[in-house]
């Protein structure tokens, strides 16, 4: 009986050990313990996108003479059908591009903007507090096709219908779905079904596709027919445009045909700080980019390669980072056309400098304040790279997976929820108002060296994006992992800061820790006040491309999405 006792206590210990240790792939006789795979390497070009399929379109066309622009179109148009889930032509879209020929870096806000004929005033005399999260009113003009040719008529070389031809093809031919895009859409079937279009044009007689079934979309291959026939224009105006303003409006919106007509992106300067002598380039605002700034900027005044990964004085000092930064962010971010954001002080050095004084090293605090700065004045990434140097960070999205849950009459797509994330606090900077563009989470990155491309990444799942983005930042330049590594590492989760919508949990908010983490730091992080928890899938899903100075490219996507990277 002892010895019994004796041998389960072993295994128990056993497998304690396994858990609290546990590598993520089969035993791996190089790399890291964590990592999943090697980093793929190639010469000439190389694609990372969250879906296989839109990985080798992304590479068939470079392969037949395109550029990294045009790979990004054509890949971003495939995962709007075959991850409805995270993304469609009913979205947003921005991106940076780094052009080889002007050895610059030109950044895309593809965002829509609210319905002109909406007003804060409305919300209120309708009793709302908050904007709901599905449905016709947080709907918001689809900013993504017309990004896809801003992008093109500056960068693109093949003609648009070849780009979008693969789609059009799979669309009416049928795909297999994959594994975690099938998880998701089962999930969103009972939340969407009520909306008008949605059974009839995303499910098989009301049920979601299970893994390895064939979908097709036929509607939506009529529309890509449509626009790459007639330009952006058969999309914003005529029939298409008409039918979405319709639509919404029947079931008690309010998007226009003039709020479609009149949309347009804009071309914008990305904005950068360095961290350890590389410099990490984001969109500013109305996006939340710079919060990945605002993180490196304190997280460089302390020694972190001393620190372990793993270990509780790292994950203390990252998440009471992220906390101060978040308040920032819930303050400040919001349309630039309509509040003076103040990003250069933002962002400065001396400014982070200040900000770091309120950590305790010791212990987590319940809430920290916005910075005074006024006294003086789920979602789909891709990135590509090709032969002549030229690379793209794409980040495109409906918001809350599959979007509002509204569905025009035979179109093949959902319209996007953003205009949840304003909010209905009069005096606040993201304050709802007609024309106006929301908040948005959706985040392209990309890092330079010595005025050098190095790394083109991002990493999916609305407020984790910026934290994601640092600790990939972190992993690479302070604990030395490589670019496949830096995404299978665990990664930390913080959720609970005050929100742009106007919300607040100032309680110390919860502290996920993905698995990975030893007991012995969590038991560490929960004494200075933590409350930690696991979590769910909010931990992102991550591609990356980073060219090495002999010209190779390393690709890299994780597991955490059903993703794929592949060179040739």
């Amino acid at each position: 009986m002892i010895k019994k006792l004796y041998y389960f206590r072993f295994c128990f210990f056993f497998i304690y050990l396994s858990l609290t240790n546990i590598s993520l792939a089969a035993d791996r006789v190089t790399g890291e313990t964590f990592a999943l795979r090697s980093p793929v390497l190639a010469s000439n070009a190389m694609a990372a996108t969250s879906q296989p399929l839109a990985t080798q379109v992304a590479l068939d066309i470079m392969k037949g003479g395109g550029n990294a622009i045009d790979a990004a179109i054509a890949a971003n148009a495939l995962l709007g059908l075959v991850e409805p889930t995270g993304n469609g032509i009913g979205g947003d879209l921005f991106a940076i591009v780094w052009d080889e020929k002007t050895k610059r870096l030109y950044g895309l806000n593809g965002s829509g903007r609210s319905p002109e004929s909406l007003s804060l005033e409305w919300f209120k005399d309708n009793g709302f507090d908050s904007i709901p999260s599905h449905g016709p009113l947080p709907v918001t003009v689809p900013g993504a096709v017309d990004g896809w040719f801003m992008l093109h008529e500056r960068f693109g070389k093949k003609p648009m219908r070849e780009l979008l031809q693969p789609t059009i093809d799979y669309a009416r031919d049928g795909f297999p779905v994959s594994q975690l895009i099938s998880y998701y859409w089962q999930r969103s079937v009972p939340i969407l079904s009520e909306f008008p279009g949605f059974l009839t044009q995303f499910t098989d007689d009301g049920n979601a596709p299970k893994e390895g079934d064939i979908w097709r979309n036929p509607f939506l291959a009529g529309t890509l027919e449509r626009i790459a026939s007639g330009g952006r224009d058969a999309f914003y105006r005529g029939d298409i445009a008409k039918t979405m303003a319709n639509y919404v409006q029947e079931n008690g919106g309010f998007l226009s045909y003039d709020d479609l007509e009149s949309h347009s992106g804009n071309w914008i300067d990305p904005v950068s700080i360095n961290y350890r002598g590389y410099d990490v380039w984001e969109l500013p605002p109305n996006g939340q980019g710079i919060a990945a700034l605002q993180i490196l900027n304190i997280m460089e005044l302390f020694d972190i390669s001393e620190m372990k990964h793993q270990s509780a004085e790292y994950v203390h000092l990252f998440t009471e980072t992220k906390k101060i930064v978040f308040e920032d962010r819930a303050k400040y971010y919001a349309d630039p056309e309509y509040n003076k954001i103040p990003v250069e002080k933002l962002i400065s050095k001396i400014y982070a400098k200040e900000r770091s004084r309120l950590i305790n090293l010791a212990q987590s605090s319940p809430a920290y304040p916005a910075g005074n700065l006024l006294e003086d004045g789920d979602t789909i990434y891709l990135t590509t790279a090709d032969s002549e140097g030229n690379m793209v960070s794409l980040i495109q999205s409906n918001y809350r997976g599959m979007g509002s849950g509204m569905t025009p009459p035979d179109l093949g797509f959902i319209l996007q929820d953003r205009g949840e994330m304003f909010s209905l606090e009069e005096g606040h900077f993201n304050q709802f108002e007609g024309g106006k563009r929301p908040f948005h989470t959706i985040i392209p990155a990309f890092v330079t060296k010595d005025g050098e491309p190095w790394m083109s990444f991002g990493l999916m799942g609305g407020a984790m994006q910026p934290q994601g983005h640092a600790q990939i930042i972190i992993n690479m330049i302070d604990f030395g992992m490589d670019v496949q590594a830096a995404g299978d590492a665990p990664r930390v989760h913080h959720t609970g800061s005050s929100e742009p919508t106007g919300s607040t949990m100032n309680n110390g908010g919860i502290l996920n820790l993905e698995t990975g983490y030893p007991y012995g730091t969590i038991r560490e992080l929960m004494r200075m006040g933590h409350q930690v928890q696991f979590a769910n899938g909010p931990y992102g899903g991550y591609q990356a491309i980073y060219r090495a100075k002999n010209g190779v490219y390393w690709g890299a996507s994780e597991s955490r999405k059903d993703g794929h990277a592949a060179g040739y």
